[in-house]
């Protein structure tokens, strides 16, 4: 048997102070690592409460990067951006206010690119069939449906 390391709450917010200062953490992840030193509730809402105090912890600032890096590197659309945060449990102020990190124009040619890219990629004769490869393969990526076939129509 291998005992897990127990924590006293002075040691757990410091090591937490040190897993939010590395990068952004949205408040799950910061209550999922607790549970995972083995925290009891009144702890875990002790130290979250002072990881907010100090702004280690700011679910606005954690939404804001999420989009941008997550649009800039993985060109995710918008819907996708939206289920991650909310799957992360950030309110909808939050996501609102992080979709405002990305300008339209830069939004629109990066489907631009895409569609085009993965029309390229596609080795398909029948028009109807890579139509919905590249549809599929957007949808996936969390784009709007509307704007995909726009584009695909621009296209094919």
């Amino acid at each position: 048997m291998n005992p897990q390391k127990t924590y006293t709450v002075d040691e757990a917010q410091k090591k937490l102070e040190n897993y939010c200062a590395y990068q952004e953490r949205c408040h799950k992840e910061v209550r999922d690592k607790l549970w995972g030193m083995r925290m009891i509730p009144e702890a875990i809402d002790k130290i979250t409460v002072h990881l907010i105090q100090n702004n280690y912890l700011n679910e606005e600032r954690f939404a804001k990067a999420f989009v941008r890096g997550k649009f800039r590197i993985k060109k995710w659309g918008k819907n996708r951006l939206v289920r991650e945060l909310k799957f992360r449990e950030i309110s909808k102020y939050s996501i609102d206010s992080a979709l405002k990190e990305i300008d339209g124009d830069t939004y629109q040619q990066t489907l631009d690119e895409l569609v085009r890219k993965r029309i390229s990629q596609v080795k398909e004769k029948n028009i109807y069939k890579k139509k919905r490869k590249v549809a599929d393969y957007l949808l996936y990526r969390g784009w709007e449906s509307h704007l995909i076939y726009e584009k695909l129509n621009e296209y094919l």
